[in-house]
């Protein structure tokens, strides 16, 4: 019983570190402080104006991370430096 336990933590944050990782790449956007960065409205208006269309926007793990449309209506995971709006990566 004490073995199935430890082995169901053991799963259990092997899950939170994993998802942590991915919602960031496991890197950060940028290591500048956070009174640099800009509004997630603003990086939403800087990423629409490239032609997606934003769903939804968050920062996180110092990247912003939004959910968008590309130009054929594809879904996509952008990935954006919160100091300047460009891109880092996408999935």
């Amino acid at each position: 019983m004490v073995k199935i336990s430890v082995f169901a933590i053991a799963l259990a944050m092997l899950g939170v570190a994993s998802s942590a990782q991915a919602g960031s790449l496991g890197k950060q956007c940028t290591a500048a402080p956070n009174n640099q960065w800009l509004s997630v409205e603003a990086l939403q208006s800087k990423v629409e104006a490239l032609g997606y269309k934003v769903q939804k926007a968050e920062l996180k793990n110092a990247c912003g991370e939004l959910y968008a449309l590309d130009k054929n209506g594809n879904r996509v995971e952008l990935f954006v430096d919160p100091t300047n709006g460009q891109i880092a990566d996408q999935r």
